[in-house]
């Protein structure tokens, strides 16, 4: 599940696009920067393909945000193998999963805006890297973090 977000800095919005993994709910693709528009999904998508090399048959999901539409993040789909996915117009349950992430970070980790975009991108880094993707528990993954549901899922999977 694909997204953006916008990070208040006193310096003006950081942009933070993400990738989740449906499976774990692991953010496999994240991406930060100034500005918003198609490169900064496109870094995050990278990210996510760098990190699973080795799956196939990817459906990208997201909503019908005009960087996630435009023919030039579309060909990158294609150009990739992954199937494009996006929401109804109006759905906001379609990307109840992605909006539970972005609660998590609103209010344990964007409480205030940030005094520089370096600083906010520095924090972005450890919550998404140190607490969400390694600590943090999920009751639908049995109480287990994303990276330790991962870990035992490929530890049993020849």
């Amino acid at each position: 599940m694909a997204n953006i977000t916008y990070i208040p800095t006193q310096e003006g919005f950081l942009y933070l696009a993400s990738l989740e993994a449906v499976f774990s709910r692991k953010l496999v693709g994240w991406a930060m920067d100034e500005h918003l528009d198609t490169t900064l999904v496109e870094k995050a998508l990278h990210m996510a393909l760098r990190q699973r090399s080795r799956i196939t048959d990817l459906v990208h999901y997201s909503d019908r945000g005009s960087q996630y539409s435009s023919v030039a993040y579309g060909l990158l789909l294609q150009l990739e193998g992954i199937l494009p996915s996006m929401s109804a117009t109006g759905n906001c349950y379609d990307h109840a999963m992605k909006e539970s992430f972005l609660a998590t970070l609103k209010s344990e980790c964007v409480v205030q805006p940030f005094a520089t975009r370096a600083q906010a991108r520095t924090t972005l880094f450890e919550f998404i890297e140190v607490f969400y993707n390694r600590l943090c528990l999920h009751s639908s993954l049995g109480y287990l973090s994303p990276h330790e549901f991962e870990h035992l899922y490929y530890s049993l999977t020849p």
